[in-house]
């Protein structure tokens, strides 16, 4: 489908001279053009953007890594307001975001992929400050006036969790004068933004930066069955504040507050069923699936957080002390329907008197009988799986319309401190240097609550007694302690103008304790523990230690004026951890026994990630055209891959472990300024991914990385043409092609499900066989996407139309395999979104 319309797109491309700001390009910085301390040669081209990608200011030619940039003007063509605007910009970077709550972010960067309840795989560094929490990577980070997107490890320079790659973003500072401005757009589904700033000068050396943004929609899809726009609608809004002082001529503090809140849907999924034996709606296609919502829960997540930090500069002359601290604490928790329907759990939840075998599990919502609920459901006489009563019974997915399937309340605090004190040097000479020391402290408080559905709704707290209206049947509550220490250095060897060689190198401490919370209590509908794996008692403590040494090396050589060699090593690192206590007893007791015998290796730790990173290539300018090419290799040990398993016992969330991926690639970047005004840009890259050992899944070794599409394509164009003084006609269109995509280990297999377990013993009598599901058809397809803007701008206002997936391109956003479960859960992707957007600034 999507080379169908490629076709047209690139002939019509030309065309109309649509054009794109280059992305990674060498395109100007409003804000500064040259690196301090730094002479411009007479043979570069000027207005080169200036980064940061070593922690030192250089232009984005001379760095020796693959790396995208985008200068203040890139992000006001491309209204990049969070990391899902400009990761689809950005070759061989994906991201899933916000499909279950509002601070689940999936980046995967050249195939290695952040697992949900374990760390990032991608630092964010905004302003000089190493955030600490995952779930703040999509939310606006402020007024933004660069970011730059660096791949392959940068624990070395950047710090903590930066195994795939960093993003390092900066934000806008007061000047001397007072400015500021305002955006707002309207689109379909009643989808509105709007973002303000006011920065200037409070006295002679202290100056402030005041600026909110907000958000809404009602979202593409309606819950059928409560007649609301309940699925994927949201309301947000952030306000930041920043006061930047200059003490004298050496000395800045820089103090930031950001305080935000989120409101809106969860658990954005539709489950379809992979079972070749049973045909029809149960051996479906994820990328075929219609999605409809009928859950009888209405979904909800509520998320505020809070951050506030200071950083200090100070120049002693020669060298330079930077020192920041960060509190950031970020609370969520969502209240969502339950997955247990088909398993008989909560029959007697309505009434626990009724015995007969038409029980009373949907009484509540009697008047739903015959209403029509996802395939490969119905709702028959009897509500219990099909299988045990062929002709009358019921079958519900998960998120039914019915109270059968239960509900599920999850909560995930984050509480931190963090602080930083680095020296560098400053001189001119052939070599500098860097040296610091990093403290980390966590609070996380993670929870997940299985309750019955007596048609009362839910009550947000974790644990209820069997007498309330929505009883207690599961829980995973605990409380995780991490400290981190970590010390770094780096050398900078600038012999000459041709050659530079940088060697950095970081050891990571993280000492981990894990407390349960789980109360000794009983299943009042099974009998058994609320915890599986209280089966002996309390549950104790527990507590780890992960160590790291993390070293990189990169260099650079010019061969040519304005062409550049570079190569670069780096070791990439994230920490270990704990699974909710108890999660291997629940998988051994229901998957790792016949006639399953799924043999899957589930701990309650799982290890820490350890990669070894190559990259060589070359960039360079000829005339017009700049280009970038680069190969790269990466060993990845003890990747952390989540895994989610749905049974009789509810639902479990786990971070497991493979033990060898290599990741090798390629990646091509080219930009050519037609004339004056006219861009075309084109990016290719293409990961092969291999699974080579993983203890987790024996017969999974040969397939691909998770989260990892096998290529991405990057097409785009911008015009500027003037129609009269002071204002311009503006076109722009951007396309990406995202490639055929695997979500889980198993992928062409065939597996037994806990169907294969059921159905020898149910009414049918049929071999066990019979239930095995078939996941060659769990891949997402290739896609492509495009957006296009047009509009007129004034030196100080601007009016755009504008379009977001404007062939409205059905795509699935994520797939989560439930292996043993026999499907998976699948979340849409965005569909088209048009409208108009006003600018002004002053």
């Amino acid at each position: 489908m999507f080379a169908n319309r490629m076709t047209p797109l690139l002939a019509g491309a030309s065309a109309w001279a649509l054009t794109i700001t280059p992305v990674g390009a060498q395109t100007a910085d409003p804000v500064q053009t040259t690196a301090p301390n730094t002479a411009q040669r007479p043979d570069e081209p000027s207005g080169e953007i200036i980064v940061t990608a070593r922690r030192v200011s250089e232009t984005l030619s001379e760095v020796p890594a693959s790396i995208t940039a985008f200068s203040a003007e890139t992000i006001g063509q491309a209204n990049i307001q969070r990391a899902q605007d400009f990761a689809k910009l950005t070759p061989g970077v994906t991201i899933v975001s916000s499909t279950a709550e509002a601070g689940d972010n999936q980046i995967n960067i050249r195939g290695i992929n952040g697992a949900r309840d374990a760390e990032s795989s991608v630092a964010l560094v905004v302003d000089g400050i190493l955030k600490t929490n995952n779930a703040v990577l999509n939310q606006p980070q402020g007024t933004l006036r660069q970011i730059e997107v660096l791949k392959g490890p940068q624990g070395a320079l950047y710090g903590r969790n930066a195994a795939a790659g960093a993003i390092v973003m900066q934000t806008m500072k007061p000047g001397e004068r007072f400015e500021g401005g305002a955006l707002a757009s309207y689109a379909n589904v009643n989808t509105a933004l709007a973002n303000a700033y006011l920065a200037g000068p409070i006295a002679p050396g202290l100056g402030f930066v005041l600026s909110g943004d907000y958000s809404r929609t009602d979202g593409f899809y309606r819950n059928t069955l409560r007649d609301e726009k309940v699925v994927d609608n949201r309301e947000e809004w952030n306000v930041n504040g920043r006061i930047v002082a200059t003490l004298g001529a050496a000395t800045e503090i820089d103090a930031k507050v950001r305080y935000g809140e989120f409101h809106g849907a969860s658990i954005n999924f539709n489950a379809a069923f992979h079972l070749p034996a049973f045909g029809g709606a149960f051996y479906e296609d994820v990328n075929d699936h219609p999605f409809n919502y009928y859950s009888n829960i209405k979904p909800t997540n509520d998320q505020t957080t809070l951050e506030g930090s200071i950083k200090l500069d100070h120049d002693f002359g020669g060298v330079k002390l930077t020192a920041w601290g960060l509190y950031s604490n970020v609370k969520n928790n969502l209240v969502a329907d339950g997955t247990s329907a088909d398993f008989a759990r909560y029959l007697f939840a309505v009434n626990p008197a009724a015995q007969s075998a038409v029980t009373q599990c949907f009484t509540s919502t009697a008047a739903l009988t015959g209403f029509p609920i996802n395939p490969p459901g119905f709702i028959g006489a009897t509500p219990v799986p099909f299988i045990f009563a062929p002709a009358t019974g019921s079958t519900f997915g998960p998120y039914s319309p019915t109270t059968c399937d239960g509900t599920q309340y999850q909560v995930r605090n984050q509480k931190d401190f963090s602080g930083e004190l680095r020296l560098a040097s400053t001189g001119d000479g052939p070599i500098n240097w860097q040296l610091g020391g990093y403290l980390l402290h966590i609070d996380r408080l993670t929870g997940v609550s299985l309750g019955a559905d007596t048609g009362n709704g839910v009550i947000k707290q974790l644990y209820n007694a069997p007498n309330s209206t929505n009883p207690t049947s599961q829980l995973y509550i605990d409380k995780f302690k991490t400290d981190v220490y970590a010390g770094f250095g780096a050398v900078d060897w600038k012999p000459n103008d041709l050659f530079d060689l940088t060697v950095a190198l970081r050891y990571d401490v993280e000492r981990r304790r894990v407390d349960n919370q789980v109360p000794l209590a009983t299943d009042p509908f099974t009998g058994g523990p609320i915890n599986p794996g209280q089966t002996a008692g309390d549950i104790p403590s527990k507590k780890q230690t992960y160590k790291q040494l993390e070293p990189k090396i990169s260099a650079r050589f010019e061969i040519a004026p304005q062409t550049n060699l570079f190569a670069n090593w780096g070791v990439g690192f994230k920490s270990g951890g704990f699974n909710n206590q108890g999660s291997a007893a629940i998988v051994a007791q229901n998957f790792n026994v016949p006639p399953i015998n799924a043999g899957v290796l589930i701990n309650d730790d799982f290890r820490k990630e350890r990669s070894s990173a190559y990259e060589a290539g070359i960039k360079g300018r000829v005339g017009p055209v700049n280009y970038s090419l680069a190969g790269y290799y990466t060993e990845v040990r003890d990747m952390q891959f989540f895994e989610f398993f749905v049974g009789g016992f509810g639902l479990l969330r786990v971070v497991s472990n493979i033990d060898r991926v290599d990741l090798k690639g390629a990646e091509f970047n080219v930009d050519a300024r037609i004339v004056d005004g006219w861009t075309l840009y084109g990016a290719f890259n293409y990961t092969d991914s291999e699974i080579k050992r993983n203890r987790s899944r024996p017969d999974t070794v040969g397939n691909k990385s998770p989260y990892t599409p096998d290529y991405t394509i990057n097409l785009g164009s911008q015009q500027e043409v003037p129609v009269s003084d002071g204002m311009n006609l503006v076109l722009r269109a951007d396309y990406r092609i995202t490639g055929p995509t695997w979500f889980h280990t198993v992928q062409d297999q065939t597996k037994a499900t806990i169907f294969s377990a059921l159905l020898p013993i149910s009414a049918l009598q049929l071999p066990a066989e019979v239930g095995n599901a078939d996941y060659t058809i769990a891949r997402r397809r290739a896609f492509g996407v495009l957006d296009v803007r047009l509009g007129l701008q004034g030196e100080r206002w601007k009016a755009t139309l504008f379009a977001t997936n404007a062939f409205d391109e059905k795509y699935v956003n994520e797939v989560i395999p439930a292996i043993e479960f026999g499907g998976s859960f699948i979340s849409p992707g965005a569909r088209r979104l048009y409208g108009l957007e006003l600018g002004y600034k002053f």
